[in-house]
């Protein structure tokens, strides 16, 4: 696709007299709607104006370049106009002459956004805008960009045919300078920083490699042998983009127009070396990063932890919601609805409980995206819902969630099912590349997760009646070995299937209104609470056990721990499992083999510290917890390993 097959003669209006801004928005969008680009002119102009609010999208050197994506655009376009004389566009340096302005629709295809970039690019090439606000008819417009897009092709295809042959001869060769460009629309801006860069670069006799994180995902993507080798990294950008990889590195940290306007000083900058070294907060060592060919474990490791990052504000934002909802709630009303029976504590635990529903899609979706990059997204948080909902093939609809363990399945599944479909859909004709992002991606792998978990949650659900049978088996035996089981189990997935039937257990047992069922509930709640206790104590004994960021979030699960909510271990469990999950499970085993011991009774399903006044034997329950959370603290002082931060 070329240039020119955006840009339409009709949307091209040369040698304008424009008063303001405004005057030049409302002109551009007239063309667009002219020459049919839109479905709802009014939309789009409020979208352009949206983005200008933002900050301009003067780029200067008398260029312009006003840009949306919106549901109003019909299909991706381009527009231009000349003004001479200039119009005050905000640019930091003068009036714009020159102004292109670009409708993309939600979704818009990779295709469109690779053309619309090679455009912002050219438009460095002074000469080459100079000649297009001279323009006399749009058909010598339209020549001109041909024109340069042709010399710039055959530049495009002389480097890579040199670069090949020194590829083969230097295998070996390293990439001393590196850098990121990216917009919050990542449609010009991101390109344009890239471009400026590289001629800088080039004329500084420079190799870099700049990665662009555009609206279709990012490009050029910097590996980690290029980071590790790297003398010096510019960040130049307008949004957030992936810090934690430059760990330890030389950045330079900058905006898109200090790129586009000032890249010679950043360049001279990381030329001279003068550039203060990069901490992240709670970064994995980049010592785990140094290889392409990572191991197995290393990649699920990564992956899982891009998840875990973006799902823990959920976890800690509802939980103390909820733990609020108890704190103002009266108990003595229904016991059975504790946490709702008052109006301001069912406001509290419904907003806690819309944040807490939001876990484990997120979890998914960002395991996903961490895998696939954007396409896995949408397939991820489908995967999480369904897990959290429990759709099976004959009640699509939910009945038997597979919770946290579910949700990982789905994570990694949708992952791996569009990079799957990325490789199939790599064999199909150019022409049908738009639609991959769109519709193929999107449509294909939801409807394979959905499958997938449909599988995958009746599983779950019977061996979660399998266990409720074992377990009503067992009540009729040694109560210390049901409660040493009952506290393990609510320990091991937190959230996933031996946990909630436990749990499930233990709130069926309240049904026979009798001392034991009361016993059974008591030890379940007790062993769902000390697991993020004990977290919260090793993170501030043990704190070279834990990175930075998870030392910051430990003490909160002080509080959810008291409150019951032991979603709060996950993020700390997903990410060491086989040192963290044997340590909670013997912490939680013992609270639970000692309140069935101390003969503690529960009668309310719910509700941690805040149902403590109605427990039976209180004091020795707290001992139980206690007991239970500084055994679970001090093995997970001698199992985990020092992390290198």
């Amino acid at each position: 696709m070329k240039i020119t097959d955006l840009l339409k003669k009709e949307g091209i209006a040369l040698n304008q007299k424009v008063a303001d801004q405004g005057e030049a928005i409302d002109i551009m969008v007239g063309l667009h709607d002219k020459v049919g680009n839109l479905n709802n002119k009014k939309e789009y102009k409020k979208a352009i104006e949206a983005r200008e609010a933002k900050g301009t999208t003067a780029v200067g050197m008398g260029i312009a370049v006003p840009h949306a994506k919106s549901a109003s655009v019909k299909k991706p376009g381009l527009v231009a106009i000349t003004v001479p004389e200039g119009v005050d566009y905000k640019a930091p340096d003068g009036p714009s002459k020159l102004l292109f302005m670009i409708a993309a629709p939600d979704g818009a295809a990779d295709t469109h956004l690779e053309v619309l970039s090679k455009l912002m690019t050219m438009l460095m090439n002074m000469e080459f805008t100079q000649a297009l606000v001279k323009a006399k008819t749009p058909d010598e417009f339209l020549g001109l960009i041909d024109a340069q897009e042709a010399e710039r092709d055959k530049k495009e295809e002389k480097k890579a045919a040199a670069a090949a042959p020194a590829a083969k001869a230097e295998p070996a060769k390293e990439t001393k300078l590196l850098a990121v460009t990216a917009c919050p629309t990542g449609i010009a801006h991101t390109y344009m920083a890239a471009e400026a860069l590289e001629q800088c670069a080039t004329k500084n006799g420079l190799s870099i490699k700049v990665e662009t994180d555009g609206s279709g995902g990012a490009k050029n993507k910097l590996t980690a042998a290029e980071i590790k080798d790297a003398d010096v990294i510019i960040v130049a950008a307008d949004k957030n983009v992936e810090m934690a990889r430059f760990n330890g590195k030389k950045v330079i940290k900058a905006s898109t127009a200090d790129a586009i306007h000032r890249s010679d000083d950043l360049i001279a900058r990381a030329v001279a070396g003068e550039v203060a070294v990069y901490q992240h907060s709670g970064a994995v060592a980049e010592a785990e990063q140094s290889s392409e060919k990572e191991s197995v474990g290393r990649f699920f490791y990564k992956n899982l932890m891009d998840g875990v990052s973006h799902m823990l504000p959920f976890v800690i934002g509802g939980g103390i919601l909820i733990a609020i909802a108890f704190l103002l709630d009266d108990y003595s009303i229904d016991p059975s609805n504790f946490g709702s029976n008052t109006p301001v504590a069912a406001w509290f635990k419904a907003i806690g409980g819309t944040a807490f529903n939001f876990m484990l899609p997120i979890l998914a979706g960002f395991i996903a995206r961490s895998i696939a990059d954007r396409p896995g997204l949408a397939v991820g948080f489908v995967g999480g819902a369904l897990a959290a909902s429990g759709a099976t093939f004959a009640s699509p609809g939910g009945g038997i969630p597979s919770a946290f363990l579910g949700a990982l399945v789905a994570g990694f599944a949708a992952g791996f099912i569009v990079k799957g479909l990325q490789k199939v859909c790599e064999k199909l004709p150019p022409a049908l590349e738009g639609i991959k992002p769109v519709l193929i991606y999107p449509l294909g792998g939801i409807l394979i997760i959905g499958l997938v978990m449909c599988a995958i949650n009746p599983i779950v659900g019977a061996l979660n009646a399998w266990i409720s049978n074992v377990l009503m088996g067992m009540s009729s035996g040694s109560t210390v070995v049901l409660g040493l089981l009952l506290g393990a189990m609510m320990a091991t997935d937190r959230g996933g299937p031996l946990n909630k039937a436990a749990y499930v257990f233990g709130t069926a047992a309240l049904a026979a209104q009798n001392e034991i069922g009361y016993m059974i509930m008591a030890a379940v709640m007790v062993g769902g609470m000390v697991p993020p206790i004990a977290i919260a104590l090793s993170t501030i004994i043990h704190k070279k056990k834990y990175t930075e960021a998870e030392r910051k979030s430990g003490p909160v699960n002080f509080i959810m721990g008291l409150c019951f909510i032991t979603e709060g271990a996950i993020p700390y469990a997903a990410a060491d499992p086989l040192h963290v999950i044997p340590s909670l499970m013997v912490g939680s085993g013992v609270a639970g083999a000692l309140s069935m011991a101390f003969k503690c009774t529960l009668m309310a399903p719910h509700g941690g510290i805040f149902v403590f006044p109605v427990v039976g034997n209180v004091v020795m329950y707290l001992v139980a917890l206690l007991i239970g959370s500084v055994i679970g603290c001090l093995l997970l002082g001698l199992l985990k390993k020092n992390v290198q931060e």
